[in-house]
């Protein structure tokens, strides 16, 4: 009878445990926002003067603008990354404050924190939107020095000995500069399924003092990197370290917006899904870096080289802010021969885009199949993820050589569900329509 006692008590206790340890979990945060092209009608530089060709040529300097800061300098021990200012081709409509001041900003997968220009500003670039003012914000506060969120920035962080207030400098490939205080404030992102989701106490930089070619049109930057202070790895547990992007192609009639997943919305499953490791690289973590193995033009399987292709994990970065898919820059001639030779038509030039395989935008131009090898991931490419119409009279290959480093672009990407686990270190591919998201 003692034994059974005992059995039971043992169990109660259990439960009770469970019970308690269930109660105080955080709940998991499930949303999905909307993710706008700066081309599209919908975003403050869209130009309705300029024709969709000349927009996609557009997208195709910036592209070509933002690998050509990724530099690596010989005099650091580490590659040194550095990214133009007004790089990345979505916005995101968050809003900071309470109550909620409402900002568009360019949701970058290349950088980690999120920053706005902030009152008073006596240094800085013309915007056209009013400013952050955080004295207008109840829940605003500036950081300490010894805090854990002015720790988080490392290098980016500096102190000022007169108040304990920590302070950032962040300075991009261009030039370009913002510097400001690091502070924390609630976070309020429109939700396109629920009503607004509010993330209390969210590392923000408050640039007081910012130059250089930001866009007046622009309010600032969302990091969605890898590193401590971008708003995945503050969203942390909370979200499962999950999110998820569906880009609508770039000739899309219907003006539908690109989506953007976060935790339990952000889950990427069923037929047809492919993943591949996460690679992550401690002298930079802000960046997704995948293993590219070959890559095959119908049934000719080309083996990736390059400079980095003696330590062949993470060779690739993935990025939803370039155009482009770049490679190392023998590989990509490699590529363009097998391509050219499966396309039986006769190659145009195109100067103003700088894209070097073209070719006549007939109804009958047949292309071939390409597949993205990735470590334990085949990605087939439709022919609109491989070739974009930069004319009315001309289609390009959306590939070019890059001299330094390799990425993986936003137009390779369009039409697929592409999901980040940052827990399991995985990415995950399934081809969707994403206008039907």
């Amino acid at each position: 009878m003692a034994s059974l006692f005992s059995s039971v008590l043992l169990s109660l206790c259990l439960l009770s445990s469970l019970f308690l340890s269930n109660a105080n979990a955080k709940p998991k945060l499930g949303f999905t926002a909307d993710l706008i092209h700066r081309d599209s009608p919908k975003s403050p530089f869209y130009n309705p003067m300029e024709t969709s060709s000349q927009r996609l040529r557009n997208a195709i300097h910036r592209s070509v603008n933002r690998v050509f800061h990724f530099t690596e300098k010989d005099n650091t021990p580490q590659p040194q990354i550095d990214l133009t200012s007004n790089s990345g081709e979505y916005l995101m409509n968050v809003s900071i404050g309470t109550p909620p001041f409402p900002i568009m900003a360019i949701a970058d997968t290349g950088s980690d924190l999120l920053w706005t220009q902030c009152a008073p500003c006596d240094d800085c670039y013309t915007q056209v939107d009013p400013l952050f003012d955080p004295k207008a914000s109840s829940t605003y506060k500036d950081v300490s020095c010894s805090s854990s969120q002015c720790t988080a920035l490392e290098s980016q962080a500096s102190c000022s000995t007169n108040d304990n207030t920590c302070s950032y400098s962040l300075s991009y490939g261009d030039n370009s500069y913002t510097k400001g205080n690091i502070a924390v404030d609630t976070l309020t992102l429109g939700s396109s399924d629920t009503r607004p989701v509010q993330l209390k106490n969210i590392i923000i930089g408050c640039g007081h003092s910012n130059a250089g070619t930001f866009n007046k049109k622009g309010s600032g930057i969302v990091g969605l990197g890898g590193g401590a202070v971008s708003l995945i790895k503050q969203l942390g547990d909370s979200i499962d370290g999950k999110f998820s992007y569906c880009l609508v192609p770039l000739t899309s009639k219907n003006d539908q917006t690109s989506k953007i997943n976060f935790g339990t919305n952000a889950i990427v499953s069923g037929s047809g899904v492919v993943s591949t490791p996460l690679i992550a690289k401690a002298s930079q973590e802000t960046f997704y870096y995948l293993t590219l193995k070959s890559i095959s033009v119908g049934s000719k399987q080309i083996q990736y080289s390059g400079s980095d292709s003696g330590s062949s994990e993470g060779n690739i970065i993935i990025d939803s802010g370039t155009t482009l898919t770049l490679l190392p820059t023998e590989f990509y001639s490699e590529l363009e021969d097998a391509v050219a030779s499966s396309i039986d038509a006769e190659k145009k030039q195109d100067p103003q885009s700088g894209l070097s395989l073209c070719y006549s935008a007939t109804g009958d131009l047949k292309v071939p199949v390409i597949t993205m090898h990735f470590d334990g991931a085949d990605v087939k490419l439709d022919s609109s993820n491989a070739f974009v119409q930069v004319s009315e009279d001309l289609v390009c290959f959306a590939f070019r050589g890059s001299p330094s480093f390799s990425i993986y672009g936003n137009v390779a990407q369009m039409n697929f569900l592409v999901g980040y686990d940052t827990v399991s270190k995985t990415v995950s591919f399934k081809p969707t329509d994403c206008a039907k998201m």
